[in-house]
């Protein structure tokens, strides 16, 4: 789900339960008011928990190949030998 949504759900929600009074015959709005914030909490918990586990750096130690180069310079002058 997402933050979006899940702030969706529970605004929708908090609508339903708190600002409307309407009454629809066998639909009590303000149960799916409650049930649509509790839907949207829970999506935010589970979206929240799985970014944080996303975000998690991994560190890992293996070890690398180093290479030696040797290098070796004649220091004779020329024209000796």
């Amino acid at each position: 789900m997402g933050i979006g949504a899940s702030l969706f759900l529970i605004a929708l929600g908090a609508i339903l339960t708190f600002a409307l009074d309407v009454s629809i015959s066998g639909l009590d709005l303000d149960v799916v008011g409650w049930i649509l914030m509790v839907v949207g909490v829970l999506g935010m918990v589970l979206t929240l928990t799985i970014w944080s586990s996303r975000r998690r750096s991994v560190v890992t130690t293996a070890p690398t190949e180093h290479r030696v180069i040797e290098e070796t310079r004649d220091t004779t002058p020329p024209g000796t030998l």
